[in-house]
């Protein structure tokens, strides 16, 4: 009975550690952000709770989760709570394969980007559910704009992916992150670098993208009925996807747990190190793009995504595959 036990046993543990280091890291991904962003525009963000205002997002959490939390009278409830748990299980169950150093990953499964890139794509359903179920206007229009939004970007996150595995000849994310790539590769991938960082914006609705809610227009979009505990777990799925998503830019681009550009003497830092370094670098970039850029308009956002990213993805895809054949690099070429 013991030995059938103590495998689910550290099976749990390792979930609940995982979930709980994901927490604190979107808590305090939200503390960094305002205070990134406070430095940018010449204030102080949080300063008063705890020192340097480390305990902010202690308060805030506490706050949200004190409050009451209104069910709209016409809403269809079971639906209108599924919604917001529905987003926050899908950023945390992602997690199971992402490996955060040389055999360290909850499942290392050889489909492990087309298991990612499928989670990541649910995420349309939990927005879908809240704009339909709030029975509000503004809820479901701010839905079907975030649906569409997140929809159209994913075409051109999938050609960016394709281009990737082109190079490395595997779905499981440790061979694509272990995968030889050349100095040239890397300059043949980063205009996809590019289109993948400005995806993943789109993808998170984060500024400049934040189309889903408008000030002028929608109010606050899908989330304009919720609060308390279920606002707090769209907030928890945005931020957990932020950080997802930089963790998937880290994978495909930057080499994971790998020292920058294979400088030798850095090589005694521990590999999970220099993961998070390069999320967080990722997530500056989210940060930088919020507190420098204006809210784009919605035709703007959909002709970025269909009439510049696709068709420029779509012949990356096909330049790509042409280099890789001609040169004689193309992984498993031997198959064909």
């Amino acid at each position: 009975m013991i030995e059938i036990l103590m495998p689910l046993f550290w099976i749990v543990l390792h979930i609940l550690i995982t979930v709980g280091i994901l927490l604190v890291a979107v808590a305090y991904t939200t503390y960094a952000e305002r205070k990134v962003m406070g430095a940018m525009q010449r204030r102080q963000g949080p300063m008063l709770v705890g020192p340097f205002g480390l305990l902010q997002p202690i308060a805030d959490g506490i706050k949200l989760l004190s409050k009451e939390t209104i069910f709209p009278e016409r809403a269809n409830k079971l639906v209108f709570f599924l919604a917001p748990m529905l987003t926050f299980t899908l950023a945390l169950i992602a997690w199971a394969v992402i490996p955060i150093d040389q055999g360290l990953a909850m499942s290392n499964l050889n489909v492990g980007l087309l298991y990612l890139f499928a989670i990541s794509s649910m995420g349309v359903y939990g927005v879908l559910m809240a704009g339909w179920a709030s029975n509000s206007r503004y809820a479901f229009l701010g839905g079907l704009r975030s649906a569409a939004q997140m929809v159209s970007y994913e075409v051109s996150m999938g050609l960016v992916i394709v281009t990737v595995l082109l190079c490395v000849g595997s779905l499981n994310l440790t061979d694509i992150i272990e995968a030889p790539r050349p100095f040239w590769m890397q300059i043949m991938l980063f205009p996809m670098f590019i289109i993948f960082l400005i995806s993943i914006l789109a993808e998170t609705n984060r500024a400049p993208f934040d189309l889903p809610e408008g000030e002028s227009e929608l109010s606050g979009g899908f989330l304009v009925e919720y609060s308390a505990f279920a606002f707090t777990l769209f907030f928890l799925g945005e931020y957990a996807n932020m950080i997802l998503m930089s963790a998937m830019t880290s994978i495909l681009f930057l080499g994971g747990w790998h020292v920058p550009f294979g400088i030798e003497f850095l090589s005694f830092v521990p590999g999970f190190i220099w993961f998070a370094l390069k999320i967080s670098a990722v997530l500056f970039f989210f940060v930088w793009a919020r507190a420098s850029f204006p809210r784009y308009r919605y035709d703007q956002l959909m002709r970025l995504g269909w009439k510049v990213f696709l068709p420029l993805s779509l012949v990356w895809v096909v330049v790509v595959a042409g280099v890789l054949i001609a040169t004689g690099t193309l992984p498993n070429m031997e198959a064909f």
